[in-house]
């Protein structure tokens, strides 16, 4: 098995994209805040990986995202 880090990244940023246009199921109160903020989180987690550099050595994937983003 190779990896190609292209679609790997790719893969992210549509990931990203889902959770950016997914709507919100009809509920209310504590539970629909609790659905919005994982949404938040979600997206924001892919894309720290989508817009990371990706350096590859010899055991490890390494991502660097830069925090000034």
């Amino acid at each position: 098995m190779s990896l190609n880090v292209e679609e790997l990244i790719n893969r992210y940023k549509e990931r990203a994209e889902a959770v950016k246009n997914r709507s919100i199921p009809p509920v209310g109160g504590d539970d629909r805040m609790a659905f919005i903020k994982q949404a938040e989180t979600d997206y924001q987690d892919f894309m720290m990986i989508a817009d990371s550099e990706v350096e590859i050595t010899e055991e490890y994937l390494i991502f660097k995202f830069k925090l000034d983003n």
